[in-house]
């Protein structure tokens, strides 16, 4: 899951970044308002963590500006932010009234800065799982049960030993079940921009994830892209 970081302090940027990497999240790091809104017009993001007080402005507008976006689709020539991506402000104005004002703004959720990471992570599984119209905090797929907490699978009952990308393979099309994904869709999903990409890496994790899970349990639609059926198959 791809998370943009909109924070100006380098060194709890440095920080989120790290941290949310090594907890499987692709992370990408902006420093004002201006910087994110223009990330937010390029790339599609699972998740914001938004700081409010920016260099260039606050946070606030950006949300603002993120809400009132047209929807996906509205117009054909231009390149739109999604409205309905996820946002979790993270700031160090705590008093009563600034939390209600972020939330009546627009905010999925609101966390007081300084944070425990863990709590920050829960939060940040709980608007995901929101984002993708999950009530149980477990996917469930045919004989496949996975768990984005504990970040583990298990195949009727067995588990199933993963690396952290192909975890995330599979957590990007489990969430896209019944959807064709695209290779280049599934790499927006799991990479930053600075990250180095072998051009064969999603082939290879889908390939790995085949052998574990079945031949069956991913498929191809072919020269468009991947993906699970809707219902799994007996």
């Amino acid at each position: 899951m791809r998370i943009l970081v909109v924070e100006d302090d380098a060194g709890i940027a440095t920080g989120l970044r790290t941290n949310l990497q090594q907890r499987g999240y692709a992370v990408d790091v902006c420093d004002g308002v201006a910087s994110a809104w223009g990330a937010l017009r390029a790339e599609r993001f699972d998740a914001v963590l938004l700081d409010l007080g920016l260099p260039d402005g606050d946070g606030a507008e950006l949300l603002r500006r993120l809400r009132l976006s047209p929807a996906a689709g509205a117009s054909a020539a231009a390149v739109l932010p999604d409205p309905s991506t996820p946002v979790l402000i993270v700031t160090a104005r705590d008093q009563v009234h600034q939390r209600i004002a972020g939330l009546d703004g627009g905010a999925d959720d609101y966390l007081a800065k300084p944070f425990d990471m863990d709590e920050l992570d829960a939060r940040l599984r709980a608007l995901l799982r929101r984002a993708a119209g999950r009530a149980s905090p477990t996917i469930r797929h045919g004989d496949i049960e996975m768990d984005p907490a504990a970040r583990t699978v298990h195949q009727g009952g067995r588990l199933v030993e993963m690396s952290p990308r192909e975890f995330s393979v599979l957590l990007v099309l489990l969430e896209a079940r019944g959807r064709v994904l695209s290779r280049q869709q599934i790499e927006e999903r799991l990479y930053s921009w600075d990250a180095a990409i072998e051009s064969n890496a999603v082939e290879v994790h889908i390939h790995h994830l085949r052998r574990k899970l079945g031949s069956a349990s991913i498929q191809t639609m072919r020269g468009v892209g991947y993906f699970m059926p809707q219902e799994a198959t007996a």
